[in-house]
């Protein structure tokens, strides 16, 4: 109550001397809860809008799908598409490219045979007593033993014949160098079809393109549509005929190279077995006479 009548004094105070005075007086009772019922009833509607408004829609589901269009074209729209030249020309390249790698796995095989052949031979025929023990020594389907049997049965052939016509030395080697040739010839078989597969592939391959286009414009231009929709599947796919002739074309050079390489290494070996198997015969047989 003395601070209400304080109030009112001052009140007074300042009206006489011509200053505000509703800011200083305390609000009516009535006036304070109306401020009260309006604040209420928008709070009341602020939250009514918030609830109703819809639910922020998650980011995954804002994001489109991405649509999985089928291509109407490639290798299967030209094998379907493609009349007996261009089939018949996709079943010769897969068949060059099948014999390519199949040569090569073979090849790589024999070479590696080969090479343990080798290491097998200089571990036990030199350290034989006698050439006959050092042949029984060595692989039966091996062309070192092939070399030393065919060479010491020539030998003695000569030696039964008792011929003076020609001398020894140059019956062995006469008789080395056949062998050695078999040998040779042996084991470039294949190499011819990897070296035609790796010359004709392409020409293979342009053919199928140039057939593949030839039969695509003749079709677009019986239906009259040139645009590019039209012209660009057809003659697409006859470019493909370009691309698998390459790829197996390349392969194979590759591994004719690399294959050729590798038997000028077993060939050394041969060739370096057969002169000491040379120089072994003649000493044997000036020993024995």
């Amino acid at each position: 109550m003395a601070i209400k009548k304080y109030l009112t004094s001052l009140s007074i105070i300042l009206l006489l001397a011509g200053g505000p005075v509703a800011t200083l007086l305390p609000a009516p009772v009535h006036a304070q809860e109306a401020t009260t019922t309006e604040d209420s009833a928008t709070e009341n509607q602020t939250a009514t809008i918030e609830d109703s408004a819809p639910a922020a829609a998650p980011l995954s589901a804002s994001a489109p799908d991405h649509e999985v269009v089928d291509n109407p074209y490639g290798i299967d729209a030209l094998w379907q598409q493609g009349d007996f030249v261009s089939r018949g020309t996709l079943i010769i390249l897969l068949i060059m490219s099948f014999g390519s790698w199949y040569i090569l796995a073979i090849k790589l095989f024999e070479q590696h045979k080969l090479r343990s052949q080798a290491k097998h031979m200089q571990e036990t025929f030199w350290s034989a007593t006698s050439i006959d023990q050092g042949i029984a020594g060595l692989s039966q389907e091996g062309p070192f033993r092939y070399i030393a049997t065919t060479t010491t049965e020539a030998v003695a052939r000569y030696q039964q014949s008792g011929s003076q016509e020609v001398d020894l030395n140059s019956w062995i080697i006469m008789t080395v160098q056949r062998a050695v040739d078999s040998v040779q010839a042996r084991m470039q078989d294949g190499l011819s079809f990897l070296a035609t597969v790796g010359s004709t592939a392409p020409f293979v391959g342009l053919f199928g393109t140039v057939w593949g286009i030839y039969h695509a414009l003749t079709a677009i231009g019986i239906s009259g549509q040139a645009s590019i929709d039209k012209v660009a599947g057809p003659v697409g796919e006859a470019l493909i005929m370009t691309a698998i002739g390459l790829a197996v074309a390349v392969p194979a050079v590759l591994s004719y190279n690399w294959l050729v390489r590798r038997n000028k290494l077993v060939m050394e070996d041969i060739r370096g077995f057969s002169s000491e198997l040379h120089a072994a015969l003649l000493l044997r047989s000036k020993n024995g006479a």
